[in-house]
């Protein structure tokens, strides 16, 4: 048993070391003008950083967010076959499946999700 966990504490450490080794030897070492320049958020660099930003990007973001966290709802069904009432798992789960389609045809009807006017 001992020899098991002490052969595995050895492959790990050695691949750590190996992986360590790899990172700080493979990448490109002559940083040019681009990678030295900050992102800013799909604007310009060279200007102002107190230019406004667009509402729709945060609005984008949100929406994107909200559709986003249907994942964490819907992501215990394949086990609400086994409770007591999986018929009320089921009602409840079209409930927020409708509600998710009506909201994404709303902001869809609204425009939303136009990106560019």
């Amino acid at each position: 048993m001992m020899n098991l966990f002490i052969t595995t504490a050895c492959i790990a450490s050695a691949l750590s070391l190996v992986l360590i080794l790899v990172s700080f030897w493979l990448p490109l070492m002559t940083p040019n003008h681009e990678k030295l320049s900050p992102y800013e958020c799909g604007f310009d660099p060279t200007s102002s950083a107190r230019l406004p930003f667009s509402l729709r990007f945060f609005l984008v973001a949100i929406l994107f967010l909200l559709f986003d966290l249907e994942i964490a709802l819907l992501l215990p069904l394949p086990w609400a076959d086994q409770l007591p009432n999986p018929l009320l798992t089921f009602f409840w789960t079209c409930t927020i499946l409708i509600l998710l389609t009506l909201g994404l045809a709303y902001e869809w009807a609204q425009g939303g999700l136009e990106w560019a006017e």
